[in-house]
């Protein structure tokens, strides 16, 4: 506890702003540990319920499943479900925008994760040139003789830019992993849809398309 203080003291007011980002970084780390597990994001009974789906009260109770399970992947098959009345490119598009919308649920907090991966070497860089403004004032003043002012403007410095940085590394591994982890469930949300798509207008005769409109589209479009 001693040694904590004694680095937020001598790392000066910057060490204010290098803190709340260690807090930010921490808990957006610990939150999508949390929210991007694969049984939380792919739930296994929403997968289960594509594969044995067959007909229109499947259809029904699967909905129903989706609804309690109120997940991004839940609510994309959902869009699909609950349109299985229409034209199939029109479904189609429907499970698209849906993907769109709910990509932005699953990156939200990265946005945050990478400023702070930039700001915090910054703000340790700041400290390190008020450290440096330091220690000249006190060579104008005082001249070289004043030891302990100067080792304060040394450590104001030096603590500053290790934090910037002891900070910016483990956020930048953060941003980096679960920005793959999301892309990752991404592309097996949309492999799903597109076995559910398939399966939904299995059997139902082809639409009608424009001649420069291909007749099937994947939701991976």
């Amino acid at each position: 506890m001693n040694t904590a203080w004694y680095f937020l003291k001598a790392g000066g007011i910057t060490m204010i702003p290098l803190g709340i980002c260690s807090i930010v970084a921490v808990a957006l780390i610990i939150e999508k540990a949390y929210v991007l597990r694969t049984r939380k994001v792919i739930a296994p009974e929403i997968v289960g319920l594509i594969e044995n789906i067959d007909g229109t009260e499947d259809i029904v109770a699967s909905i129903a499943v989706c609804d309690r399970a109120d997940t991004a992947f839940a609510r994309v098959i959902k869009t699909g479900l609950v349109n299985y009345r229409l034209p199939r490119s029109e479904n189609i598009e429907m499970v698209q925008a849906a993907a769109r919308h709910e990509v932005g649920s699953l990156e939200r907090g990265l946005l945050m994760l990478e400023i702070v991966t930039g700001i915090s070497p910054l703000l340790g860089l700041l400290g390190t040139v008020l450290g440096i403004f330091h220690i000249f004032n006190v060579i104008v003043v005082s001249g070289v003789g004043e030891a302990s002012r100067l080792s304060a403007g040394i450590s104001e410095a030096l603590i500053t830019t290790i934090a910037g940085l002891f900070i910016a590394i483990p956020a930048l591994v953060g941003h980096s992993y679960y920005s793959k982890r999301v892309e990752d469930h991404v592309l097996e949300i949309e492999r799903h849809a597109n076995v559910l798509i398939h399966k939904l207008y299995l059997g139902k005769p082809a639409e009608s398309t424009d001649p420069g409109r291909p007749e099937h589209e994947e939701v991976a479009g």
